[in-house]
């Protein structure tokens, strides 16, 4: 049974590690962007693991941007542990991060590499459609990505008050 909760700090140096392993190629993400990813107070950040309080095994970042009214979401990343591939994980993730941007009825942007088809497919399922390419957008590979984009859904909320995001 896997559960998706929050992502603590006690789990950046699992995340790292995984980054290591799947994105070798293309800058991954050292320990301290986790830090200071989880830090922003306009990220929204998730844990997938095996079970309550279990090691990372996928995680995945969302970020609110605009003023209220008016805010746009854009992906940061998703990922999953590649022995835990082809169980819908990822599919799980996107959706808690679609639920923050559907509580506040907002577009969805996010940046994905030309040949990750899985990842393509996986979006495109969900309403994204691409909208672009930025060359070279990977580094050090060189490698493109699609811009993609999946309108606004769902009813925006009111937020303000000092709540936080949903």
């Amino acid at each position: 049974m896997t559960i998706i909760d929050a992502l603590l700090r006690s789990d950046v140096e699992r995340c790292a590690e995984l980054e290591r392993v799947m994105f070798a190629g293309d800058s991954p993400w050292p320990a301290a962007a986790f830090r200071a990813e989880l830090d922003a107070p306009y990220n929204r950040y998730f844990a997938l693991r095996e079970a309550p309080g279990g090691e990372v095994i996928g995680y995945a970042g969302i970020s609110i941007l605009g003023p209220e009214g008016a805010y746009e979401c854009e992906i940061h990343t998703i990922a999953v542990a590649p022995s835990h591939r082809g169980h819908q994980l990822g599919w799980a993730l996107l959706a808690e991060m679609l639920a923050v941007a559907d509580h506040l009825g907002a577009p969805v942007f996010l940046e994905v590499r030309v040949d990750n088809e899985p990842a393509i497919a996986l979006y495109e399922a969900n309403g994204f459609v691409r909208s672009g390419v930025r060359k070279g957008y990977y580094q050090p590979s060189g490698a493109d990505a699609y811009t993609m984009i999946r309108e606004a859904a769902g009813v925006p909320a009111v937020v303000g008050g000092g709540e936080e995001f949903p």
